[in-house]
């Protein structure tokens, strides 16, 4: 049985010595997803955070390690570590590219800039998902210096997340010998409610991602001409409408929603119990404003198993300051559409693609081009040995219960692996909590529950080697 004080401590260790100052590095490489940096490849980026991340795992004492970089031609490069152990074989997952700048960062803070301010460290990546392949190491080696049996391990860390994954199956296909059949596969890039409990995530939401464009004239021209040339701004407000009614923000297109599972609803009321009690810590509101939803578990359900609309670019306008009297020839809007976790995202893409280029009103030109849809998941039924393990290791290092949570956001590899390794279990949880800021500006990581993550990952993988 592992000693969790002499691994707890060991993980403290680590992270204090050689993981923070490496994620510090990490968080000052620009590597951005190839959706944000069509140029990656000459940039550089996201190689020098593959060089990094590579030299720190090779220097690890774990026995029997073997830390390769795969490059298939024209993808992203694919870090692939091994670790021989007994019985079969654990996957372990996280990725190294980055989201995009974004603008509002505070004072003496930026995305490319480490800061260290009590238990946070701010920077983009660093919790999603850099410290990933950091954790993972530092759980197999905690159990090693215990002499802990754990099975063989596989670590994936790729470089194209933040993209939709749109590389790594082929990388799983390229390495499927080498993978082999993994019984539990063990995903670092999710989230958490609060900072006081192992928070294992149970179901993902979807997405179609496109952008809608709207196009009235082949040149802007004099505004005096507004009444008779229609807006390309109100038709497109109008095309949304077709979607989303704007007053509730609920999705009109009945096929994409579903029943929520009887298991999902006791979870959402779970979370909803502690979440209910801490909206301005989880929402950085202005003052005055309210959520969409009042009741503690609607807002877990509209986050987790309903589709809902975001508008999260937009082309064609000009800054306030730069806006003339001109009726512009075209607006572009990219939409962000969360789906539940069962819907079929290419159905979904499909029936939005028709739904807003269909009849398109005065003959406008209107056009949705849709990136790579990624579909949901939902998590197969929980055998008792893992569920029993991620309890034990909560109340361990958390000194609570494990919480089990759908997650509003997507890993689309988690689908593909679910239908790849159908007889596999999965531990997908994370350390972006309240105030984290994924993707936004002030991102930052919660360093203590870092540590109790991996220490956690150390607990779990050492009960699935005695199970």
């Amino acid at each position: 049985m592992i000693d969790p004080k002499a691994a707890l401590a060991s993980v403290t260790r680590t992270w204090d010595a050689d993981i923070l100052p490496a994620l510090a590095d990490y968080v000052r490489i620009p590597a951005k997803s190839p959706h944000f940096d069509a140029d990656w490849k000459a940039h550089g980026h996201l190689d020098r955070a593959v060089a990094l991340i590579e030299a720190w795992c090779r220097a690890r004492p774990i026995e029997g390690l073997r830390v390769e970089v795969v490059r298939l031609a024209d993808r992203t490069p694919l870090i692939y570590m091994e670790v021989p152990g007994r019985g079969d074989t654990v996957m372990l997952y996280g990725h190294l590219d980055k989201q995009p700048e974004m603008v509002g960062w505070g004072e003496g803070l930026g995305p490319w800039t480490p800061v260290r301010r009590g238990d946070k460290l701010f920077g983009r990546g660093a919790a999603d998902d850099g410290y990933a392949a950091f954790a993972a190491l530092t759980a197999i080696e905690t159990l090693q210096q215990q002499k802990i049996p754990h099975a063989r391990c596989v670590v994936l860390i790729e470089a194209c997340e933040e993209s939709g994954s749109y590389d790594l199956p082929a990388y799983v296909e390229a390495l499927a010998g080498r993978i082999g059949t993994p019984s539990l596969i063990v995903c670092l890039d999710s989230g958490c409610a609060d900072y006081e409990h192992l928070w294992c995530t149970t179901s993902l939401r979807g997405i179609v991602n496109g952008v809608l464009t709207v196009e009235v004239l082949t040149e802007g021209i004099h505004s005096g001409a507004s009444g008779i040339v229609p807006s390309s701004f109100r038709i497109l407000r109008s095309l949304l409408s077709r979607v989303e009614d704007e007053r509730t923000g609920e999705i009109r297109l009945r096929d994409l929603h579903v029943d929520i599972p009887g298991e999902r609803l006791e979870q959402a009321r779970a979370v909803a119990e502690i979440t209910g009690k801490k909206v301005a810590e989880i929402f950085p509101l202005v003052p005055g404003m309210r959520l969409a939803q009042e009741d503690p578990l609607e807002r877990v359900l509209a986050a987790t198993w309903r589709p809902a609309l975001s508008i999260t670019g937009a082309g064609g306008l000009p800054q306030p300051t730069d806006g003339g009297n001109v009726l512009r020839p075209k607006t572009m809007a990219k939409l962000s559409l969360r789906l539940p976790p069962t819907v079929k995202s290419t159905d979904a893409a499909q029936r939005v693609k028709q739904m807003l280029e269909s009849d398109p009103p005065y003959g406008a030109r209107v056009t949705f081009e849709v990136e790579a849809p990624g579909d949901g998941w939902d998590a197969p039924a929980t055998e008792r040995w893992l569920l029993e393990a991620m309890h034990e290791a909560s109340r361990t290092y958390f000194g609570a219960p494990a919480m089990f949570q759908g997650t509003g956001g997507s890993i689309p590899f988690m689908a593909m692996l679910s239908e790849r390794y159908p007889r596999a279990q999965f531990m997908i949880t994370g350390v972006l909590g309240p105030g984290s800021n994924a993707h936004g500006p002030n991102e930052f990581l919660h360093v203590p529950t870092g540590v109790r993550v991996t220490a956690s990952v150390a607990h779990v993988l050492a009960a699935h080697a005695r199970r």
